[in-house]
């Protein structure tokens, strides 16, 4: 599965906040092996989310989180712009959610906050351990919490100890190269696309270097290219030291 997160608020585009959601389900999503595809920061406007959701939905092995924009406000516009996405149709008042939001405030849900009930048919409600007004998630694989850390995060640890199995991690090299990225793109090249290859090249005390990461699940194949990557280095004459 590819994993998505799509953090929505002008705030942390115009410098008001500062965004902790991506850190946080990248870290998750991290020590349980789970593919992190794509993360999204975008503002507050209907069609940029529309788009976005779209993109997503034609991903057929797409997961996302989705960070808020779920509230009461003119400006909380996920609820409908989800469901009009993927279901297809209006929002429908939820009975449960009414029920957990008039319990929550009593009198002071309406005339707004029951508003948070009408949600996209066939949802199913993520439970808000700060105050019970609850997150949603629909097919099992979109899921839409608030922007508050302290209610979403408990969501998505939820979502991804109960609906998704944790995958072994993979094995990985980790090593710098003491010589420019350029030096290495021959040896690069011969690396399978079945092996993950990040290079992040740093100038240290005036002297460049290459951090290089190989990750795979298939121990024999990424022994075999870890090896021939460092008899290129070897051959070159370049100095490395593993991490």
């Amino acid at each position: 599965m590819n994993f998505y997160s799509v953090i929505i608020g002008t705030e942390l585009l115009n410098g008001r906040r500062v965004d902790k959601h991506f850190n946080f389900l990248n870290e998750e999503l991290t020590k349980r092996g789970l593919n992190h595809q794509g993360n999204f920061v975008i503002k507050d406007k209907p069609n940029l989310i529309e788009q976005t959701f779209e993109f997503i939905k034609h991903d057929c092995d797409s997961v996302m989180f989705s960070f808020g924009g779920i509230g009461a406000t003119p400006d909380d516009l996920t609820r409908e712009i989800a469901a009009k996405v993927f279901t297809c149709k209006p929002l429908s008042l939820h009975v449960k959610a009414k029920e957990l939001i008039e319990k929550q405030f009593g009198a002071e849900a309406y005339p707004h906050r029951i508003n948070m009930a009408m949600l996209p048919e066939d949802a199913k409600l993520l439970h808000n351990v700060v105050n019970n007004v609850p997150g949603f998630y629909l097919e099992n694989r979109y899921f839409f919490t608030p922007g508050f850390p302290s209610m979403a995060w408990p969501m998505v640890t939820w979502a991804l100890d109960n609906l998704f199995e944790t995958k072994i991690k993979p094995y990985a090299y980790n090593f710098i190269v003491y010589t420019g990225e350029s030096d290495l793109i021959d040896i690069m090249r011969t690396i399978p696309q079945t092996i993950e290859l990040s290079s992040l090249p740093k100038i240290v005390e005036g002297k460049r270097q290459v951090e290089i990461y190989l990750a795979s699940y298939d121990k024999d194949l990424l022994d075999f290219c870890y090896k021939e990557f460092l008899l290129h280095v070897k051959q070159k004459g370049f100095d490395y030291k593993s991490l």
